[in-house]
């Protein structure tokens, strides 16, 4: 149950209350804020009867550290609070306190950190590109959009046109993936066995490179 008592002498200006213990004395005007509140109710209707304290402070047996955020709120309109505080705490006390808007702004803010929580950043996939040296140029100027130039690997000739070896290359490139929710699927699946296999080098075994890129390949294709 809750109470009010005012402090001597102050013609009824300041008001005192014990919340679980804890004595918070603020002003009548503060707790007048909120028209459809227990407490504007409190101020208003004199024959709401409530156990006093010692000191003629009425009482209410509720959690005072919730407390501070509810009449900070009446006090200048925002919802401020300690980031140790629960949202649903403060919520559970706006709803008793009858507090309309505060009860709004808490599920709006319950509802923002939720969604935060459900973001995921964005990750990196991988594909590893096999191409010969006259063939690097046109690669890297027609790359799809979103994709960037990682890293490239000599590899050596591994075949033969006409009378020339031409050089082999591993190019390696990446694209950030943004996935909804928690799920990454198989993107993640194909991500992990490609990077599993990044640890190309300066000096790859040849045919350890052409593993990793006929593995990405089919991953990707």
């Amino acid at each position: 149950r809750v109470g009010i008592a005012t402090a001597a002498g102050n013609n009824g200006k300041w008001v005192r209350l014990n919340v679980g213990g804890t004595v918070f004395l603020t002003t009548r005007q503060t707790l007048l804020k909120e028209q459809t509140s227990f407490l504007y109710r409190l101020c208003q209707q004199q024959d709401l009867h409530s156990d006093t304290d010692e000191t003629g402070a009425y009482v209410i047996d509720r959690d005072p550290t919730y407390f501070g955020p509810i009449l900070n709120y009446l006090r200048h309109g925002k919802l401020v609070y300690n980031k140790e505080l629960a949202e649903e705490g403060v919520l559970e006390e706006a709803e008793f306190y009858n507090i309309t808007p505060l009860i709004k702004l808490i599920k709006e803010r319950i509802l923002e950190r939720d969604c935060k929580a459900a973001q995921v950043p964005p990750k990196h996939v991988y594909r590893v590109l096999q191409c010969q040296e006259e063939e690097l140029t046109q690669m890297v100027s027609t790359m799809s959009d979103g994709w960037k130039f990682e890293q490239m690997v000599n590899i050596g000739s591994s075949y033969s046109y006409g009378t020339e070896d031409q050089a082999e290359f591993l190019c390696v490139v990446s694209k950030e993936l943004h996935t909804p929710g928690g799920g990454l699927g198989t993107e993640q699946s194909h991500k992990t066995k490609v990077r599993q296999r990044m640890e190309i080098g300066s000096a790859p075994h040849t045919r350890t490179a052409l593993h990793c890129w006929s593995c990405t390949r089919a991953c990707w294709e």
